[in-house]
């Protein structure tokens, strides 16, 4: 799910550039603050929803494993870790919708998306073993690393100036110059 639905964010925003049905979109509704504020609470709502929907099949399936297997079923999950979790993915899914805002093709931000996700956390973690600078620099800077804790448990408040500053500068400067250039280009 990680994975798959900030695809989907993207999509959601990049279809009225590069599928070119944002001169119908934007002259029926004429507002594009309107129409990009809509998808984006789309896609948080499906963020949100999606989350307690795994954990329920997870559940399910927990119930069903321990009864097959003949254990007792294991509940460590609390209410808090479903909660950084939801707030993760409602991270990810906003990664998402800003490349999508940001770039404005589908196949341009959905590769983003994937050297933002997969290759840049992998040469931040090769730059902090080898380089003793970046190791303390590390959590200042790179967003994936700053977003493990949710997944982890409890944040101290450390953590949680790591996931701000690594925030304000992976998603919401792009994603402000984004809705910028969204809301003046011209629409073709």
């Amino acid at each position: 799910m990680t994975v798959i639905l900030p695809i989907i964010a993207i999509l959601s925003v990049t279809g009225e550039w590069s599928q070119r049905s944002g001169l119908t979109t934007f002259t029926l509704v004429p507002h594009r603050g309107r129409v990009i504020t809509a998808k984006a609470i789309a896609c948080v709502a499906v963020a949100v929803v999606t989350i307690p929907l795994a954990f329920g099949i997870g559940a399910l399936g927990n119930v069903v494993g321990t009864a097959i297997a003949g254990v007792d079923p294991v509940w460590d999950v609390t209410a808090t870790n479903l909660l950084l979790v939801v707030l993760a993915n409602v991270l990810g899914m906003l990664v998402g919708f800003m490349l999508g805002v940001v770039i404005r093709t589908s196949a341009g931000a959905i590769v983003a998306y994937f050297v933002y996700s997969f290759l840049l956390p992998t040469l931040a973690l090769l730059l902090a073993t080898s380089q003793e600078w970046f190791r303390d620099l590390r959590p200042w800077v790179d967003f994936h690393h700053a977003q493990g804790p949710l997944l982890e448990g409890a944040l101290t408040a450390q953590q949680w100036s790591h996931l701000g500053v690594t925030g304000l500068i992976w998603l919401v400067i792009p994603l402000t110059v984004g809705l910028w250039f969204v809301l003046r280009a011209e629409v073709k």
